[in-house]
This record gives structure tokens, sequence and C-alpha cells, in this order.
């Protein structure tokens, strides 16, 4: 992937996406909007969230020891996983140890960090998305752009004309004369995927959260797909990330009130599955066999981030999304990530490093509104991350990467910003030198160009410079008697 400025430079020149984008952004915004409206205590459910994922990620050895004991203890294996490779080699001997060649997949972020259904097509085994959004990114060859609508790129018309063209090669073909109507999209996609949740022997999901005192597997949904992965399959395998540990049930409460308010603008998820351990009644619903893979993946370094680490607190509602000027206009895929916006601009790169020219350029991929904030139901700063990460970036320095200590160096192309900077701070820790300089500025103002030259061309492609005053403040301050002659010929 390019950087994001090249990325996402080619993607608002799309007028249908940018379209598609603006619609489904503000609908979903506003419904938000609305929904958490509604409950008073919002204020204290957002703190509640952000107080329990702190504790959690600060104690979140012993809440790990616990989940695995618990997840043992009724009948589960769990095995553990440094990074994405280690992952998708668990998984993928899991899998070929049953003697299955396909799987159905519930909608994971994680399994997309770690890119689990190329690994298992590398082998043979072929894995089919069931959630109706990515069920329309898979069939399209496409990627996701968004958390929680991975198609939010793709309006009716294209998804209808992927399901007529794609459908018969991934199984039962979409029915003749199809239309674009939802209804009807949604049945198309409904026949399609209920042989495939009939016939499965297998299935692979992630999950929202954890809960360490049980062992129960959580994932919220809106479609019934999961429920359908998490009670047939005869093996079921959950990939999931260390953060989305909670230590009690009573923590999760909190989180099933903020997180549908947030994501879909629901009072309540319409599909909550949990799950804990296995079954060994022939009749009874969920798997007989159930691994759970903890993924690391740079958790822990992010972790050992006293700033950056808040980016694990993330439910993965996608609000920082719905919210943001730059995504509304750039899209997901910009950012090169599965994870995309606000979030992902943060979270990327902690998780995979900034050594690549993608990653180093994820922080700089905001306004800093603080709009993401301002929704995020876990209270991450996410303004203060990106700003951390640009200094990271601009310093380099030493950073730890799957327990490897790793030199960065200083960012190229921020000379000027740096001399520009040093120049700054000398001129305002001399007065006298501060002082000329602004009179400098004022009599030479009619001479000054209205963009700026060089590389700051770019900044100044939509932006005219501020116009400077005709003398500075301290000159009119004295010559008004600080504004109390402002009337005889001085300037308001």
């Amino acid at each position: 992937m390019p950087a994001f400025p090249k990325a996402a430079h080619e993607a608002v020149a799309d007028t249908t996406l940018r379209a598609n984008l603006r619609h489904a952004t503000h609908t979903i915004r506003d419904k938000r909007a609305r929904a958490v409206a509604e409950l008073d205590d919002w204020a204290e459910l957002r703190e509640a969230g952000r107080r329990i994922k702190d504790h959690t990620l600060r104690h979140l050895d012993r809440y790990l020891v616990q989940l695995e004991e618990s997840v043992v203890s009724a009948g589960g294996t769990v095995h553990w996983a440094a990074d994405a490779d280690e992952a998708n080699r668990i998984v993928t001997a899991l899998v070929k140890a049953t003697g299955e060649s396909e799987v159905v997949k519930v909608k994971s972020m994680a399994t997309q960090e770690i890119g689990l259904n190329e690994a298992l097509e590398a082998e043979g085994i072929r894995a089919y998305e069931t959630d109706l959004a990515e069920l329309i990114v898979q069939l399209g060859h496409d990627r996701p752009s968004h958390i929680l609508v991975p198609a939010i790129h793709r309006n009716r018309g294209e998804i209808r004309d992927i399901f007529a063209k794609e459908m018969a090669g991934w199984g039962r073909p979409a029915t003749e004369g199809l239309t674009d109507t939802p209804a009807e999209l949604a049945e198309a996609a409904r026949l399609h995927l209920r042989e495939k949740f009939l016939r499965a022997k297998v299935g692979i999901s992630g999950a929202n959260f954890m809960v360490a005192e049980t062992g129960t597997l959580v994932v919220v949904e809106s479609e019934g797909n999961g429920r359908m992965c998490l009670t047939l399959p005869e093996t079921l395998i959950s990939v999931v990330g260390i953060e989305k540990t909670v230590p009690t049930w009573r923590d999760l409460e909190v989180f099933l009130q903020t997180l549908p308010r947030s994501s879909t603008a629901e009072r309540m998820n319409p599909y909550t599955s949990m799950w804990t351990g296995t079954t060994d009644a022939d009749t009874a619903d969920g798997p007989r066999t159930f691994h759970l893979v903890l993924l690391d993946n740079g958790r822990t370094d992010t972790l050992a981030d006293e700033v950056g680490r808040q980016a694990l607190r993330c439910i993965r509602c996608s609000a920082c999304l719905n919210v943001c000027p730059v995504y509304e206009r750039a899209g997901g895929h910009a950012y090169g990530s599965v994870y995309p916006g606000p979030i992902g601009a943060i979270l990327s790169p902690q998780l995979r490093g900034t050594q690549s020219e993608i990653d180093a350029s994820l922080p700089y991929a905001s306004s800093l509104c603080g709009a993401c904030y301002e929704v995020c139901p876990v209270a991450i700063d996410i303004p203060e991350v990106l700003v951390h990460l640009r200094e990271r970036i601009v310093q380099g320095g030493e950073v730890t990467r799957h327990g490897v200590k790793v030199t960065l160096k200083p960012a190229k192309g921020h000379a000027a910003e740096r001399a520009a900077m040093r120049a700054a701070g000398l001129a305002f820790a001399r007065p006298g030198v501060l002082h000329a300089g602004q009179r400098l500025a004022s009599r030479t103002r009619a001479l000054h160009p209205r963009t700026l030259p060089g590389p700051g061309r770019a900044w100044s492609a939509t932006r005219d410079l501020p116009k400077l005053p005709p003398e500075p403040f301290r000159d009119w301050w004295r010559r008004t008697n600080g504004g109390k002659d402002s009337g005889k010929g001085g300037t308001k």
C-alpha cells in the first residue's frame, strides 16, 4: 500500500465512493446521536467503560491466566499466539486435524488482521464469510473499508452486480433477474449461505469480549449468521486479541449497553451469543470441541506505551469513523489496514510498527478536530495518541516490536519543519527578536505570497495564508494606550 496521502488523493477523486460514504456515515451518526441522547447516564457509562478497560489492561497478565483456567475447566483448549504467523499455523493445523476442507466464519477483525483466509487458502482450505457485508467484500474480491459495515463503499447496484456475477462460483447462484432492492439482495444472500451453515463441520470466530471469571466468550451481531456458526459446527475455533478480556459478568453489562448504541444505534443488540466451553450431548447446541487462540501480534508492545496503550480500550464500535471528516472523504481502503479511520490511525502503527511508508503516514491522517474522542464510548483520546505517534515518527528512537528492540530513524521530509520550530523557539525565548520579527513581517506584508512555496505548497493548495495586520499587537497597544484611544485613529 502507498502512504495515506497518495491513497487518499486517489480515493477522493471517486465521486461514487464519496457519495456512498457520505450517505452511510451521516445516516449512522445521526441515529447514534439520538440513541445515546436517550440515556441520562451515558457519561457515567462511558467513564465506567474507560475504568474497566484501564483496570483490565493494568492487570492483563493475571486476567489472562484466569481466563485460560476458566476455559480449560469448561472443556475448551487455549493456544497462545505471539504473532500472525503463529496464529495462522495453529488454526490451519486445527482445521486439518478435523479432516475438513472448508469452514464458515463469523465476522472477525482479528482474523482479517492476521490474514487467516489467505493462510487457509494456501493450505487448500476454503473459508466462507457469512456476515452479509463480509460476503459482499469476499465475492467482490475486495477489502473491507469499515469496521462495522465492511462494504460501506458499495451501493445496492454494485452489490447486485457482484451477486449476479460471483455467487455461482462460491455455491448457490443468485436468482435469475435479481434486482437491487434490499429484500431481494438479503434473500439471495440467505439462500446462498443456508447450505453452508447446514453442512459446515468447522466454524471460526472472533469475540467481542471474553469473561475471565467464567471463560465465556461473547459475540454481538445483527444478522443471526454468527449464532449459526457458533451453534451448528462440531468444532469451533475462536481467534481473539488478548485485550478483549473483561474480568467479570458485571463488567460485561456496561459494554452491552454502550456498544449497540455506539455502533448500530440500537438500544439492545439483536443477536448476543455467549458460549462457555463445549457440549457433549448430541441434541444440544454448541460445539463439541472448542479452541481459543489468544492473539498478541503487537498488543503487548502497545501496552508498554503509557500514552498509546489507551488504543487497546477499543470495543470496535466504529463511531469514530462515522464522525471523521477525513474518513468520510477518503474511505477505509486508503488506510491500508483492516482497522481504518481514526482508531486505525493509532492502532495499526502500534500493532505493526512505523517502519513502513503507510504506517508512518497514518498518524497524520487526521485533522485533530477531536470529534472521534467525543463519540468514543470508552473515552480513547485519539488526538492525543496521534500527536504522540507523530512525535515518535519525527524523532525516531528505540521501540520494542514483538519482544525485539528496534531503532527507528528520524522521519525524512521533516527537516524544514524542525528548522522552523527551532527558529520559532529561539524567537519566543527572546522578546526583542520576536518584536523585531513582528514589525518586519507587518511592514513587508504586501510582498507576502498567498500560498507557501516548496514542500508547503501541498498544505496551502486549498488554503490562503492568513493576512498579517498592518502593525503588531504590541505596537497597537502602546499607540492606543491599551485600546483606550482606539477611537482616535487606532484600529480595533
